[in-house]
């Protein structure tokens, strides 16, 4: 099995780079897998995906750190995102939201698709749930209240829905894993685990990686 593992940022994965002694660089090729690093939004994933990924890959790890809108998910836990929406694509009707699904122009919503092989990492994830994939991160009561009222996602990303989107049209198997760093609230940087996350992701995709 070849896996193509992607995120946004070198720093998230620093320690993938390093257990497996592999140079930090924005694609890294080995024997079981290559790391890709896309750099942050859903722009830069989808054309550094268009220039990496192909049918060669059996599976995708998509991995990362997100806000949670669930207070009650602690800060560090790993989250399994099941599907990703593009929740700002589409058209403001006065006061209501036209997702591109509803304009005819194709859909916000897409699903991360499974290998049915079995590895331990996935049966020790307690949470579960959708993401959203956004442009500007929620930072105001307002913009939260009404994005929980009319998608109520678990996780919110940059970059989530554009590796998912990438691999439905590659027909290849895709698994986002989140790593919570923060909750979604107005910005508070002083409440951010940002560091904990990081090293929880790490070890996960580790053990991962190692009996894939």
């Amino acid at each position: 099995m070849k896996i193509l593992v992607v995120a946004a940022t070198i720093p998230e994965i620093t320690g993938i780079y390093n257990h497996f002694g592999l140079n930090p660089l924005t694609f890294t090729s080995s024997a079981k897998f290559d790391l890709l690093v896309t750099g942050v939004g859903m722009t830069a994933t989808a054309y550094a995906m268009g220039q990496h990924l192909c049918s060669s890959y059996d599976l995708v790890l998509n991995l990362g750190i997100a806000g949670c809108f669930d207070t009650s998910v602690p800060l560090g836990s790993l989250v399994r995102v099941q599907t990703d929406e593009f929740s700002e694509l589409g058209a403001q009707d006065k006061n209501v939201f036209l997702p591109i699904d509803e304009l005819g122009f194709g859909k916000s919503k897409h699903n991360g698709s499974y290998l049915t092989y079995e590895n331990p990492a996935l049966k020790g994830l307690t949470y579960q749930g959708a993401g959203i994939t956004v442009n500007t991160v929620h930072g105001n009561k307002e913009s939260i209240s009404a994005i929980r009222a009319r998608l109520n996602p678990l996780t919110e990303s940059m970059e989530g829905a554009a590796v998912f989107y990438a691999c439905e049209q590659a027909s290849v198997s895709c698994i986002q894993i989140r790593s919570i760093s923060n909750y979604v609230e107005e910005r508070n940087k002083a409440a951010w685990k940002i560091g904990l996350a990081i090293a929880k992701l790490n070890e996960w995709a580790i053990e991962f990686l190692t009996n894939a």
